[in-house]
């Protein structure tokens, strides 16, 4: 009996190997360069070990073959993928052949039965309903109306600054950075979308607050499930995972219920993102699934990535005196000759854009694009020589790696905000290139781009000009990303004292 085992374990392991090692061949055949992939864990073992940040893995990937070639293949476990590595290409798949490249990547993950949030998110639609829905959505964020919230944007940096000033009477450890960051994008968005007071300065665990952190927590099922589909891709077809818990997707229905109950009964004349999802709703007959889906794009894109850049700017502003005092001056002389800061204000002020962008540069929320290639194409290997790349094959865009190559950018480690001076071209000059992508680029840019740089702005803004920001000595000395996050977050944190001037 024990002898029969062995053997059927044996024959088991066996054909597990061949299965996961039968296709290892398969860029050989196409003649694309890549990496010899390891059994189970492919070219990125930290997809599956998770010690170390998949950004890391990947920008060892595109260090040892840059210059080379414009792209190569490698393995997610056992599946095939591209890592685009000359900015050309990264052009070609976000802007000149978009129609190839036209989904992203995640969409294959969700569908709208078992994830009725995430699934209606134009991140995560395909072919022409994410154009639909896209264009439903992209006039809530035009400026003139992120210009009438932005009271609300003041009024929570008030809210803010005050909350700082009440712990330094009775911390003396500092302020973590990030959860700082988020407490302030979550009381606006909220304020925003829903029409009230998250009160995240105000209470120690608000409700918003709680379920926003579990919209982006990496529970075991959905690593596990994550695991699984690397190692079966097909199992895909067959089941879905919803990423967004029953209870956070009731929540959020619920609050949206009630944010338009209120705004219907009060007939509040507040030109704010809500008042437009009430005119779209009452344009299109949308559903009430549809409402929360449109909300949660708006939290997820002024929220989580918002806080996050907010943080590491604060971050190197702390460790870059030089650059805080300059800010600070500018900042100062125009209070001096506007009275006040507004939108339109803060917009025209260069340098808090050049200090913001850099952060950008070297913290981009997001380390990747993850698209899926639509159709066959062809992507240029290396001078004169093209290859044929496959339908449903994931393609890399390295945003993290290509903002801190040395080839792009002088010192990419540094923080050098004027790198991004309008005499030396400013933005537009790295972007233009394909080496400047916090935000991706092309027709599947980010939606909620200017309401970002709105929000993260004011808030630099009103505490470099009322408080000096020092690091704190719990932040350690060296910025490592946490492996088990798929966006950046600091291992520690990032901690800093914020002195009152």
């Amino acid at each position: 009996m024990l002898q029969e085992v062995l053997y059927f374990l044996s024959g088991f392991a066996i054909l597990f190997y061949v299965y996961m090692t039968w296709n290892f061949d398969y860029w050989k055949k196409q003649r694309i360069p890549s990496p010899a992939p390891r059994f189970l864990l492919g070219n990125l073992p930290s997809s599956i070990t998770q010690k170390r940040f998949l950004g890391y893995e990947i920008d060892d990937l595109y260090k040892e073959f840059k210059d080379r070639y414009g792209f190569i293949g490698y393995w997610s476990t056992r599946s095939p993928s591209i890592l685009i590595i000359d900015p050309e290409s990264v052009k070609e798949v976000l802007i000149k052949n978009f129609r190839s490249f036209a989904d992203n990547s995640f969409a294959e993950f969700v569908d709208k039965e078992s994830d009725p949030i995430f699934a209606r998110n134009p991140f995560m639609l395909t072919g022409t309903e994410w154009k639909e829905k896209r264009a439903e959505i992209t006039p809530a964020f035009t400026t003139n109306r992120i210009k009438t919230m932005y009271p609300v944007v003041e009024d929570v940096c008030a809210t803010m600054n005050d909350y700082i000033r009440r712990e330094n009477k009775t911390n003396i450890e500092g302020l973590e950075a990030k959860e700082l960051s988020a407490k302030y994008t979550t009381d606006v968005v909220s304020n925003c979308i829903f029409g009230v007071d998250a009160g995240s300065f105000k209470t120690e665990k608000p409700i918003i607050r709680e379920m926003s952190k579990e919209l982006f927590a990496p529970s075991i099922r959905i690593i596990i499930y994550f695991i699984l589909l690397t190692i079966i891709p097909g199992l895909r077809k067959f089941f879905k995972m919803s990423f967004v818990p029953k209870k956070v997707e009731k929540f959020f229905v619920g609050i949206m219920k009630e944010a338009i109950a209120f705004r219907r009964k009060t007939n509040l004349d507040r030109f704010d993102y809500l008042h437009y999802l009430l005119e779209l709703k009452d344009k299109k007959n949308l559903n009430e699934l549809d409402l929360v889906a449109h909300a949660v794009t708006f939290f997820l894109d002024g929220f989580e990535t918002s806080s996050i850049a907010l943080s590491f700017t604060l971050y190197e502003l702390a460790r870059n005196k030089k650059a805080q005092d300059k800010l600070r001056k500018e900042i100062k002389e125009t209070l001096a000759k506007h009275g006040k800061i507004n939108h339109d204000v803060v917009s025209e002020m260069p340098y808090l854009d050049q200090v913001f962008m850099e952060s950008l540069r070297l913290y981009p929320p997001a380390v990747l694009l993850s698209k899926i290639t639509t159709e066959k194409c062809e992507l240029k290997l290396t001078e004169g020589e093209y290859r044929t790349i496959e339908p449903k094959i994931e393609v890399i865009v390295p945003v993290y790696s290509l903002h801190r190559d040395p080839q792009h950018y002088n010192d990419p480690h540094e923080f050098i905000p004027e790198r991004f001076d309008p005499e030396n071209g400013g933005v537009k000059h790295f972007r233009d290139k394909g080496v400047f992508l916090p935000f991706g680029d092309g027709p599947r840019i980010c939606l909620g781009q200017k309401f970002a740089l709105a929000q993260v702005k004011a808030a630099i803004v009103s505490l470099v000009n009322d408080f000096e920001i020092d690091v704190n000595p719990k932040t350690k000395s060296e910025i490592i990303f946490d492996p088990k996050q798929f966006l950046i977050y600091p291992l520690g944190g990032l901690w800093l004292n914020f002195k009152e001037l």
